[in-house]
C-alpha cells in the first residue's frame, strides 16, 4: 500500500508545473510584504536595514530571516537569525 501511495505522489508531482512544485516547496516558508525596519542584535552590536516595498521571508525550520536591501546603489542579500532579530513595520 505504501508503494502505491508513493507512486501516486510521484506521479502527481511530476505532472505539476514547475510553478506548482515551487509552491509546494514553499509551504514551510512565510513572508511579510511591505516596508520594514529589520534590526539584528548580538550583545552590544546592532545592525539595522530598511526593507522598502519588498518582503522579509522567514524559514522557521532553518531559523533565519532573509531579504534583499539596497546599499550604496547595489542590491544586497541579507540573512539573519530569527532569535536575535526584530522586525518593525514602517
Amino acid at each position: 500500500m505504501r508503494y502505491i501511495v508513493l507512486i501516486i505522489i510521484t506521479f502527481v508531482l511530476s505532472a505539476c508545473s514547475e510553478e506548482q512544485q515551487n509552491k509546494f516547496s514553499r509551504l514551510g516558508v512565510s513572508w511579510m510584504e511591505g516596508d520594514y525596519k529589520v534590526s539584528f542584535y548580538e550583545g552590544e552590536h546592532k545592525k539595522s536595514w530598511t526593507v522598502l516595498d519588498s518582503k522579509v521571508t522567514s524559514e522557521s525550520q532553518k531559523g533565519y530571516y532573509y531579504f534583499w536591501v539596497k546599499e550604496n546603489g547595489k542590491k544586497k542579500y541579507v540573512q539573519v537569525p530569527i532569535e536575535r532579530t526584530i522586525i518593525e513595520e514602517i
